[in-house]
């Protein structure tokens, strides 16, 4: 599996590209995706999530993480693209600090959520979002306890 993990020029993360790395690949596998599959993690900013929240959702506010699902064969690897994830830094500092956690662990979740979105995964309806719930804790509780597949 390939996770490429980019930051956008204008953001300054404190947070670990190794550990969105391992959180990408954790829920990857866990959730059964390709062994050769690949998809991107980027890190930018509020102003970024709220352009792409209004010109895809039609919703005129920032969000946490976006997930774009791609299904094609990337013609340079060969491989399955799953499609790219967009993680507001913004938002990810400021929900840690709401909910009295540290931000890697808020980076953990949005990168798993992500994943899980890339993999067909949704929270529309309850059943849908019991399911994906359940499995983003066992993927968080994976995590956690030092597993990486």
């Amino acid at each position: 599996m390939v996770v490429n993990i980019q930051v956008a020029d204008d953001v300054s993360s404190p947070l670990s590209p190794d550990l969105m790395m391992s959180a990408a690949l954790a829920a990857l596998r866990f959730a059964g995706a390709p062994p050769d599959a690949e998809c991107t993690v980027v890190l930018t900013d509020d102003e970024e999530l709220r352009r792409l929240n209004l010109q895809f959702l039609g919703v005129d506010a920032p969000t946490d993480v976006l997930s774009f699902p791609a299904d094609f064969i990337d013609p340079d690897s060969n491989h399955p693209y799953l499609g790219d994830i967009l993680i507001s830094v913004d938002r990810l500092l400021q929900q840690a600090a709401a909910q009295d956690h540290p931000a890697k662990q808020e980076l953990l979740l949005l990168v798993v959520h992500g994943i899980l979105h890339l993999l067909g995964h949704d929270h529309a309806e309850e059943a849908e979002k019991e399911r994906m719930w359940v499995l983003q804790d066992q993927i968080l509780s994976r995590l956690a306890s030092g597993e990486r597949e």
